[in-house]
């Protein structure tokens, strides 16, 4: 195996690093003329006849904050467009929150969505680390709406969509939304010392490893108003973007990440306390590899499985392959067993040999089971939120936020 591939080698760092700098060249073209972020095309040309979405709109906050913590040429700009555009043209000034996105033409896109919420806390809380104007003001509204909208303190979780006035709540309740909203209130917890949000977090991941548990480690996505785990549902639309039928692998391997992360923050150097979580983190990343990674006869980690960790679909999606870089790093520093270490090379090996770009930059989004480029789920480069953060988190610390980490890296080198 190259050393270029290999965890800790200089030749590894010098790839993530060099990878990380195309990436935000890639991704300059989003602000539209109101902030709020153009759908990427394939070579990172903007499709402007795609709607503008608040959560990529939230992700490219989050990336050129991260862009400009890193010291990255022109992200300050890039960033703030951003925060324009959640602070303006995607902002509901009658209801309160934000929509969904706005349409080619400038139509409101109904509902009000948890995970686009989540995102714009996350990106508030990059932008304060990064010193961008408004960012505290933006973090403390969107705290307020989530507070009393999507958090539902009697459950310790998240519900997941209003219509666009808040007066009607979707009985659909979905743990990919919670999720991001863990990831959200670890960010917040590090950014703002809001402490309350990581003890929240650990509320949502204690009901997560209990459902986990319970289906051998493979997490229900879907959830009934009670929630009551719905196992069938979508079964006739099992490739969704956001809703797939079944058990998605790679959300198991980014639930295992942030358990981790979660786990490290909350206990430190306690590792009795935090053993349980590892242990449950550690299962989840093994059932989903072992269930996902090279299912099929060819590299790739499938988008899902049924509940006996048979593939669904079979296409490989940009995301997922991050996530599994990240979090097989992640747990090769907790852990330091080798078996993490080795998984990872083998990740890297096949980014490179198949999932980056290198005509036209940035990552592939979605290839099919023989590794061909296709969009019918993710056409194009939407975003550069996952893909940045696997050239990023796995040479930072893994109790703290990604913004969070490069920032205190920041702090050490001034003093």
């Amino acid at each position: 195996m190259k050393e270029k591939y290999q965890i800790d080698t200089g030749e590894n760092r010098a790839f993530l690093q060099r990878m990380g700098e195309e990436l935000l060249k890639f991704g300059q073209r989003f602000p539209s003329p109101g902030g709020s972020a153009w759908y990427l095309g394939d070579d990172g040309t903007p499709w402007t006849d795609r709607s503008r979405e608040t959560w990529i709109t939230s992700r490219m906050a989050h990336v050129y904050s991260i862009g400009t913590l890193l010291g990255y040429e022109g992200s300050e700009k890039l960033a703030d467009a951003a925060l324009r555009g959640l602070r303006g043209e995607l902002k509901d000034k009658e209801n309160g929150g934000w929509y969904a996105g706005l349409t080619p033409e400038g139509a409101i896109l109904p509902d009000k969505q948890c995970y686009a919420h989540a995102f714009v806390i996350l990106a508030a809380t990059s932008a304060l680390l990064a010193g961008r104007p408004g960012a505290e003001e933006l973090l403390e509204e969107a705290l307020e709406v989530y507070d009393k909208r999507f958090w539902q303190e009697d459950w310790g979780l998240a519900c997941d969509t209003w219509n666009t006035e808040f007066t009607v709540l979707d009985d659909y309740r979905g743990i990919n939304a919670n999720m991001h909203t863990v990831e959200a209130f670890l960010a917040v917890a590090d950014a703002a010392g809001r402490e309350e949000y990581r003890d929240r977090a650990g509320r949502i991941i204690a009901h997560v490893i209990t459902w986990a548990r319970e289906n051998e480690w493979r997490i229900p996505e879907h959830y009934t108003k009670d929630w009551q785990p719905d196992l069938e549902r979508n079964k006739e639309k099992p490739d969704d973007p956001f809703k797939p039928y079944g058990a998605t692998p790679g959300h198991g391997i980014e639930w295992a990440r942030l358990i981790t992360q979660w786990a490290c923050s909350v206990f430190g150097k306690d590792t009795e306390k935090a053993q349980p979580y590892l242990d449950a983190a550690e299962n989840l990343f093994q059932r989903a590899v072992n269930d996902a990674w090279n299912a099929d006869g060819a590299p790739g980690i499938v988008y899902t499985t049924d509940w006996d960790g048979n593939p669904c679909v079979h296409d490989r999606m940009h995301w997922t392959l991050a996530e599994a870089i990240n979090t097989s790093a992640v747990l090769y520093r907790v852990t330091g067993k080798r078996w993490y270490s080795d998984v990872y090379a083998e990740f890297m090996k096949y980014l490179d040999e198949k999932v980056l770009d290198p005509v036209n930059g940035s990552w592939f989004h979605q290839l099919d089971r023989n590794n061909q480029v296709i969009g019918t789920v993710w056409p194009g480069k939407s975003d550069l939120y996952h893909a940045l953060q696997a050239t990023l988190i796995p040479y930072r610390r893994v109790e703290r936020s990604i913004a969070c980490a490069i920032w205190e890296e920041n702090e050490r080198k001034m003093r």
